[in-house]
């Protein structure tokens, strides 16, 4: 085994802070508009209720509606704030694959034809942060460092650069 082991400095620390910020930043707006047009508009989940995947076909239409409405109008707002990053990237796969599988896959790939390119485009910026977290600029960061020993705050690790 070797014992090297890789010690950012400070600058690359800050660019992956700013590009993760990037990227909450956009998938927030991205899913908020989503979740207020849904908030604004009428409940057509009943309309595909029958192909929704399980467990989400054994539920309501309007149940999912809010459920879906919900997640797409609270996870944004802790995107954006870099708090709680990784269960609402979660959060946030779930609704796009239960639209992929529901409303895009039958449309092929293409956009245009209400495809799910959208949808895997949002499932790979997604990935990062389930997997990473929010990044240096972040709620999730700054609380880790503070209560770094604290058994709750262990899922947010940040720390992926810590040595043994």
């Amino acid at each position: 085994m070797s014992n090297y082991s890789f010690q950012p400095n400070a600058k690359q620390i800050a660019t992956q802070g700013v590009s993760f910020l990037i990227l909450r930043l956009f998938l927030a707006y991205e899913f908020f508009e989503s979740g207020l047009s849904k908030f604004q508009g009428e409940n057509w989940f009943s309309d595909i209720q029958a192909i929704f995947p399980f467990p989400f076909n054994l539920l309501p239409a309007d149940i999912n509606w809010l459920l879906a409405m919900s997640a797409e109008l609270l996870c944004p707002i802790l995107l954006l704030l870099g708090l709680f990053t990784r269960l609402s990237s979660f959060t946030l796969i779930i609704v796009t694959v239960v639209a992929w599988y529901s409303v895009h896959a039958g449309s092929g790939y293409n956009v245009c034809n209400n495809g799910y390119k959208m949808a895997l485009i949002y499932l790979v910026m997604l990935l990062p942060l389930l997997s990473q977290g929010a990044g240096s600029i972040s709620v999730d960061f700054l609380l880790q460092k503070t209560h770094s020993s604290k058994y709750c705050l262990k899922f947010i690790n940040f720390n992926f650069w810590r040595t043994k």
